[in-house]
């Protein structure tokens, strides 16, 4: 065991997980770095839809009424900001 926590070239760390190599030719390598990065998105859609779900149903499959209510309510709130300080800008340059 090395003295680093395996973070070194043969370390624990190093021999836990096998990593296949890079190919050699650069479309093979293209193609592959393509089809991670294909992979990539498609969990980082399925992370975000869970925490979705996870954030918006409870654990028996009911929906969290008073969070989406608060959701909804800051959303209002915002566009109600917006619209209030577009008014207001624009009263100022009709004065201005």
């Amino acid at each position: 065991m090395t003295t680093d926590g395996g973070t070194t070239p043969g370390g624990d760390a190093a021999t836990a997980r096998q990593v296949d190599p890079l190919p050699g030719d650069p479309a093979a390598l293209e193609a592959l770095i393509a089809r991670r990065r294909a992979d990539l998105a498609r969990r980082s859609v399925a992370d975000a839809r869970g925490r979705l779900q996870g954030f918006a149903r409870t654990d028996d499959g009911q929906l969290r009424t008073e969070r989406l209510a608060a959701v909804a309510a800051a959303a209002a709130s915002l566009v109600g900001l917006v619209l209030l300080l577009r008014r207001r800008t624009r009263g100022r340059a009709a004065r201005g």
